[in-house]
């Protein structure tokens, strides 16, 4: 089985779908890779020993027969060389019955293997949910690239249909004589060379305008809409106040990083971008805190595992809040909620916190994974009713 065969775009609808359809058992793994070599040899090995887990565990509770049609995928992933000389930092392969998806993740999760009655999607929706995740605009006259990341990794997105690359391909015919001469030659850094007095002058900048609009136009449409995700805008600085002039995406940010994005190695980039996110994110993250708390004073929260567990059956749950890293091995019944304390290692046990936030996110309420440290409670879970 080869890597194309595999690999699936990972999105919400996506994991709503794998969280009510799936049928046990179903087998998760999550593990650290490596992008580059040496470092990379080692990931085959490291998965070869998590697959053995999940067979020690799925031969508990099912037959021979029905184990080995569920390994075979994942013995013919260890053999696949192309797909180990193209990890990021994070793999995650979820497999059961009729199901066999891989997905390579721009940032490090930790290391898991385990069978349950569903998959075990915790670390998925962190990384899919916009809380601290963002897109960067890297803008110049004469390259435009897209990237999206959260403070541990940044990716530069595929070109897109519709999204101009440089501003000749943004306007065409339409581009003036002055600035067509601009686009030949560049300039230092990036910065435009305007060639002639007056009214071409005036007219590069009138070019410039139209430029920006289209981009931002293009990006709005095909990268913020569908991802909803914060854009932050690296261009020289003299470009930023235009760009933000004739901007109409509700999703850039307000500040950005004023450094010709050329310039920057992908990972200063990042780095420079996290440092504008940063207070966006912590901010999210405290309205989240201060919304249980006023919840939880009117009555309408709760921190207690057993009763957010009943509540989730009846579809109160508004917003869920669930500790990133905390596991709480046992069995949910999604019928009557009661909880069922459980060893990690048996099948058709997984983490209550992953189960719950399965049910709750099924029933249309809001799921939201939150650092350890930002946890606005002990219990690793934290609940906000509709009433």
């Amino acid at each position: 089985m080869t890597k194309a065969q595999t690999m699936r775009s990972l999105t919400q609808e996506r994991l709503a779908e794998l969280s009510s359809t799936a049928k046990p058992p179903c087998l998760s793994l999550y593990q650290p890779t490596h992008r580059r070599h040496p470092d990379n040899q080692q990931d085959p090995i490291r998965f070869g020993n998590l697959v053995k887990e999940l067979e020690a565990s799925v031969r508990q509770g099912y037959p021979a027969v029905d184990v080995r049609p569920l390994l075979q995928p994942f013995e013919a992933l260890a053999r696949d060389t192309e797909f180990w000389n193209n990890t990021l930092d994070g793999l995650v392969v979820l497999s059961g019955p009729g199901v066999f998806e891989t997905y390579n993740l721009p940032q490090n999760v930790a290391e898991l293997a385990v069978v349950a009655d569903s998959f075990h999607t915790k670390p998925l929706r962190r990384y899919l949910q916009t809380v601290d995740r963002f897109q960067v605009l890297a803008l110049s006259l004469d390259k435009i690239r897209i990237f999206e990341g959260n403070r541990h990794a940044l990716d530069e997105l595929a070109p897109v249909a519709g999204v101009p690359r440089t501003i000749t391909e943004a306007l065409g015919a339409e581009l003036t004589e002055p600035h067509q001469t601009v686009a030949s030659y560049g300039g230092i850094g990036g910065a435009p060379m305007h060639h002639g007095q007056g009214g071409k002058a005036d007219e590069v900048d009138i070019d410039m305008e139209r430029f920006f609009r289209a981009v931002d136009r293009a990006v709005m449409e095909h990268h913020s809409k569908p991802s909803g995700l914060p854009l932050i805008l690296a261009a020289l600085p003299e470009h930023h106040h235009m760009f933000h002039q004739v901007s109409q995406n509700a999703l850039l940010v307000a500040e950005g990083v004023k450094i010709n994005p050329s310039a920057l190695s992908l990972d200063q980039l990042r780095q420079h971008a996290w440092t504008v996110v940063e207070p966006v994110y912590q901010a999210r993250l405290a309205t989240q805190a201060e919304a249980f708390a006023q919840a939880r004073g009117k009555g309408l929260g709760s921190d207690d595992l057993t009763e957010v567990a009943k509540a989730s059956t009846t579809g109160r749950i508004a917003t869920l809040l669930i500790e990133a890293d905390r596991h709480i091995p046992g069995h949910f019944d999604e019928t009557t909620g009661s909880l069922e304390r459980a060893e990690m290692g048996h099948p058709q046990v997984d983490d209550l916190l992953d189960d719950l936030s399965e049910h709750v996110a099924l029933k249309g309420g809001n799921v939201v994974v939150i650092p350890s440290d930002r946890m606005p409670t002990k219990t690793g879970i934290a609940a906000t009713y509709r009433f």
